[in-house]
């Protein structure tokens, strides 16, 4: 379950992070992307842990406020399933490569 949360939360940022305040940015890529403890980025930043954990909290519901209303990672998530199924479909099907190059350029553009 954790794993999957940080999964989400990384590419929730991946998506919103140009939304966020460079604070923002900076605890959520040092908790998330560089894996530093509250404690390590309270210490970094001179403020208490409550007050890291405060703030990734915050931006942790404003990064699925925004996936709420834009979508972006949902959408990602079903343009991967259906670049999926197109793949495997033509590859059972006997298609040119010319079709197969393009499904793989399609599936190189996220």
């Amino acid at each position: 379950m954790m794993l999957e949360k940080t999964t989400r939360v990384n590419y929730l940022f991946d998506f919103y992070q140009s939304l966020l305040t460079p604070k923002q940015k900076s605890y959520m890529s040092l908790y998330y992307l560089d894996d530093y403890s509250l404690g390590e980025i309270a210490e970094e930043y001179d403020i208490s842990r409550q007050a890291v954990y405060d703030n990734i909290k915050r931006t942790e519901a404003m990064l699925e406020q925004y996936e709420e209303k834009l979508l972006l990672f949902e959408k990602f998530q079903k343009r991967q399933q259906l670049i999926e199924q197109l793949k495997t479909a033509v590859e059972n099907m006997d298609v040119n490569e010319h079709i197969l190059s393009l499904v793989e350029s399609l599936e190189k553009l996220d």
